[in-house]
């Protein structure tokens, strides 16, 4: 499949490989497109999996709504429910990473008949996220979310000063060639408006669904030179998981583990699936 479509929207979608042994959705975060799951692709075609990526709300040229509200969590789990029924898979092995792992975590708590396995690297589950702040640094960590709330003028302080987000992205562990990367897929784009407006829709979400739990068998992954999350809820994500449990902790890795350390992550999903 090259897209799929939902509520009058349509998504490009990056669908490679044979579903020999499964097939794998990766669901990228901020500020990425489906093009930050390549390396980890390629290597789980290798080993017979399909893999399909979507360009998510907001990414997607023809899937862009203007108004905040339309970025509440539900709109996106639904987007990704969506291309599971439409990928014709029975199952799928969901991956996610940043907010993409935030619509893994409650997609697998909603519909966990689509979802065989999950992976989520970097963002824990809601819940952990939410105790994390009241047990450790992480509210201070998530300062972006804050400021990036006001209409407009984060976009219009990045068009202006340029070189401030490639430093905020660059102490996140960025290197040059994603920073690159990051202004053609994301700002040259026009996606920037619709990346931000995942963080600017919060205030709609619900809280009591931030508390379902997970049925499936999981694996959460966290990098210990991670900037934007803590430590604290890697280690807190279990409690929330009714299945089999494995928190993987790189000590070398940041927060962009699915482009540098694409051989390390791959070796873990399949751990995942296979084990």
């Amino acid at each position: 499949m090259e897209t799929f479509s939902r509520a009058g929207f349509t998504f490009d979608v990056a669908d490679a490989g044979t579903a020999d042994n499964g097939t794998v959705v990766l669901l990228h975060g901020f500020p990425q497109t489906s093009q930050s799951w390549t390396g980890v692709s390629e290597l789980l075609n290798q080993r017979g999996y399909r893999t399909i990526a979507p360009d998510q709300r907001g990414y997607s040229p023809r899937a862009r709504p203007r108004r905040r509200v339309e970025y509440r969590i539900g709109e996106l789990v639904s987007d990704i429910e969506s291309l599971i029924i439409q990928s014709d898979a029975r199952q799928v092995h969901l991956v996610g990473h940043d907010w993409g792992a935030q619509v893994a975590w409650m997609l697998t708590a909603t519909r966990p008949d689509l979802v065989a396995t999950l992976t989520t690297v970097s963002v824990p589950h809601p819940a952990a996220f939410l105790k994390s702040m009241l047990q450790s640094d992480q509210l201070r960590r998530s300062w972006y979310m804050a400021a990036f709330q006001p209409p407009r003028l984060p976009e219009l302080l990045i068009a202006r000063k340029p070189e401030f987000f490639d430093r905020m992205l660059a102490s996140t562990g960025m290197d040059d060639q994603m920073i690159a990367d990051t202004h053609r897929q994301i700002i040259d784009s026009g996606a920037l408006t619709g990346g931000l407006n995942w963080y600017r829709a919060l205030p709609f979400g619900r809280p009591g669904a931030l508390a379902r739990r997970i049925t499936v068998p999981t694996t959460h992954v966290w990098g210990a030179g991670d900037t934007a999350l803590a430590r604290r809820g890697a280690e807190l994500a279990g409690d929330y998981v009714d299945a089999d449990f494995r928190l993987r902790i790189l000590e070398h890795a940041n927060h962009w583990i699915p482009e540098q350390n694409a051989a390390e992550l791959t070796e873990i999903i399949l751990d995942r699936i296979e084990n």
